[in-house]
């Protein structure tokens, strides 16, 4: 389809059951979870293990395709942590797991198909073992890009981007765009220009729920009940 059809009032239905079904059965699996979690396709997330904790408006989004999941899974009596700070957004497809450490600041952004882990989980020569484990540290407004992977041991520096697809093996500092495999630095970001993170659609503006109704009445206006159902039976060149 070309775009979305659905009337308005059916997105805030679904906003509404999306609330509802994230408060019963994902909320109480968080150790801890900041105010107002938004997770889209919530039967799609899985959250598994002890110590995962998630900051103020924690933004996910998930699909049958895609599913996103958070796992602690310990190893020889260590206990294993995911800690998410504020305004963070994960698009479809994420996947955190740890067996030691994970630490994701506060504004970072998650593309679709990006996954950090904190172990090998096995060893190359004791494969029923866990392998070596090291600390993920993911600094405030980091954007991860489409499909990467983000191995044990290093931290990424804060406001920095990676590429799409990088394998991300050693630490990459503040204020740098690094792609690759092994990604490796190839630009910086100068830090004196104006910015804008995402923590700027929650801090002193227009409260974020005003703002995304102002969004959706825009992106759907015109649509109703019926030309939903045409464009689904009977699609044509514009739907």
């Amino acid at each position: 389809m070309r775009r979305e059809h659905h009337p308005y009032w059916v997105e805030k239905l679904m906003e509404k059951w999306n609330g509802v079904v994230s408060s019963r059965l994902l909320h109480p699996h968080f150790d801890a979870l900041g105010a107002e979690p938004r997770f889209t396709g919530p039967g799609y997330v899985e959250v598994r293990g002890p110590n995962i904790r998630a900051g103020d408006h924690f933004h996910v989004y998930a699909t049958q395709q895609q599913r996103v999941s958070f796992a602690v899974d310990p190893f020889d009596g260590g206990m294993g942590e995911i800690v998410i700070g504020n305004y963070c957004i994960f698009a479809p497809g994420v996947r955190v797991r740890s067996a030691l450490s994970i630490h994701i600041g506060n504004s970072c952004m998650l593309a679709e198909n990006a996954y950090i882990t904190d172990a090998d989980w096995h060893d190359p020569y004791h494969r029923i073992f866990p392998g070596k484990r090291d600390p993920v540290v993911i600094e405030d407004n980091v954007w991860v890009g489409d499909g990467v992977t983000i191995c044990k041991g290093v931290t990424i520096g804060e406001n920095s981007i990676i590429g799409a697809a990088s394998v991300v093996t050693r630490s990459i500092p503040r204020n740098t765009i690094a792609a690759g495999n092994p990604a490796r630095p190839i630009s910086e970001l100068d830090p004196t220009l104006p910015s804008t993170r995402r923590d700027a659609l929650f801090v002193n503006g227009l409260p974020y729920q005003d703002f995304k109704n102002d969004f959706d009445r825009k992106r759907l206006a015109g649509n109703t009940l019926l030309g939903w159902a045409r464009a689904k039976v009977l699609p044509g060149k514009k739907t």
